[in-house]
């Protein structure tokens, strides 16, 4: 099962479309995780769309008609793996232990608001993935996102993907 994880697209604020590489991960994803701050409602319906499966929650940024249709926090079982999907995770210092106290029945937490890749495991085994954003990098090199497998049970293939610099 392949995933393809973004967030923090703030579409039209950052950019006015998703790029045309994340378009062909949607397409070739089973599972598109988003991890909240679209801004505009016309994104969600574009990814349920497209998408064969659409996990997402509303971040910070997202007004009243997104968090009318998403929760804030999403769980779901995907092939034994157990993901949690949060906009905000709270200051990098502490990450791992707020979020094992938050989410003991977890796997694998997807979240999103620093722009800031991220991925670590905490002490209790919990994987924690920032996607960044593919739209706004703001102070790291690079806008991005995330691409795992789910096999046997397990979250696999973890990449990174960096997109080209927007001329």
């Amino acid at each position: 099962m392949k995933l393809l994880l973004i967030s923090d697209t703030h579409l039209p604020a950052r950019a006015r479309e998703l790029p045309p590489q994340v378009w062909a991960e949607v397409a070739a994803a089973d599972v598109v995780v988003h991890a909240g701050d679209w801004v505009d409602v016309a994104l969600l319906d574009e990814l349920e769309a497209r998408s064969k499966r659409l996990i997402g929650v509303y971040g910070n940024n997202d007004g009243p008609d997104l968090r009318a249709r998403l929760p804030e926090i999403a769980r779901a079982e995907l092939d034994g793996v157990r993901l949690a999907v949060i906009h905000e995770t709270g200051a990098k210092q502490g990450r791992e232990q707020r979020c094992d106290a938050q989410f003991p029945d977890t796997d694998v937490l997807v979240f999103g608001h620093s722009h800031i890749p991220w991925d670590t495991v905490t002490p209790s085994g919990l994987r924690l993935l920032n996607p960044g954003s593919p739209t706004d990098r703001r102070r790291q090199p690079y806008c991005t996102y995330q691409t795992a497998v789910v096999r046997e049970g397990a979250l696999a293939d973890v990449e990174l993907h960096q997109l080209p610099r927007r001329g």
